[in-house]
């Protein structure tokens, strides 16, 4: 497997692999990788594409300093677990190359990213948008993989490629979860085993006991009751916002009606780690 620095050293690798009649598939990551993460790569390998991972901790998607200084940062075992997964090249450019003349342009996805997370967290899709777009545009993938743990980036990623008619199939892969039901996240090494095994899991209970009672009572104070009863267990989370949306426009649901897709997404803080999930299912 090749770890690769530079964008003139990846787009050479790229040209080559397309001169020989192979497809690109991209997973973009920030490193610090778990099942979640090989899972995507799996699904690229599956597709007999030329898989390349992205490992770059972004600057411009922190509006927190401090969180940008703790995510966690493990190359070495990240290029181990790569390269038994079966990818081909690693690209992680430094903030330098990516960004040589400093703080680059932004990008305006309102209203998709007026609500959930880039309501809390200002200025995060317009960094996604840029170095997704990047990166896009270096590695010149056919299909890049995308975790359905991040629903709202996801829809952005879609509409950003939709609109700039960008020649690449983004894919989104299921959400995958430890045995106790905790999304896979690379946040989660930060709590103590205590947090992780006996107060986290209940961000994905409280969201199947919620989709359950949107299911079976058809009411959205109802569904909102039943999150709070589950959370209202573990006093140590606190819990930055819920939401019910219509899966295809992110718009908040007002009223539920027969045969609908919705997502009920999560954030919620737990010894100062900001964890994130959600649930979609059909009404």
């Amino acid at each position: 497997m090749l770890i690769i620095n530079t964008i003139s050293e990846i787009r050479a690798y790229v040209r080559e692999q397309k001169r020989d009649g192979k497809a690109i598939g991209f997973v973009p990551t920030m490193g610090a990788l778990h099942e979640g993460h090989l899972s995507l790569i799996k699904e690229s390998t599956d597709r007999s594409l030329t898989t390349i991972c992205s490992i770059f901790v972004n600057p411009t998607q922190f509006n927190n300093a401090e969180d940008l200084e703790k995510y966690p940062r493990t190359f070495e075992a990240d290029v181990e677990m790569l390269e038994r997964a079966g990818c081909a090249a690693v690209f992680a450019p430094t903030a330098e190359i990516m960004y040589p003349k400093g703080t680059p342009l932004g990008f305006d996805f309102s209203p998709l990213d007026q609500i959930m997370e880039g309501k809390f967290r200002p200025g995060h899709f317009s960094g996604v948008g840029l170095v997704v777009n990047k990166l896009f545009n270096i590695v010149q993938p056919d299909q890049a993989f995308f975790g359905e743990k991040d629903f709202q980036q996801l829809a952005i990623i879609r509409k950003m490629v939709y609109d700039l008619d960008m020649p690449v199939e983004i894919v989104g892969c299921p959400i995958l979860r430890e045995a106790n039901g905790l999304a896979m996240s690379s946040r989660n090494r930060r709590l103590s085993e205590h947090a992780k095994n006996e107060i986290a899991p209940a961000i994905n209970q409280a969201l199947m006991s919620t989709a359950q009672c949107l299911r079976r009572l058809g009411s959205l104070e109802k569904g909102r009751k039943a999150f709070d009863n589950v959370m209202s267990q573990h006093p140590e989370m606190e819990l930055e916002y819920l939401e019910i949306v219509d899966t295809a426009t992110l718009e908040t649901v007002e009223r539920l009606k027969l045969g609908q897709k919705v997502t009920v997404c999560v954030a919620a803080y737990l010894e100062g780690v900001r964890l994130i999930d959600n649930r979609t299912f059909s009404i």
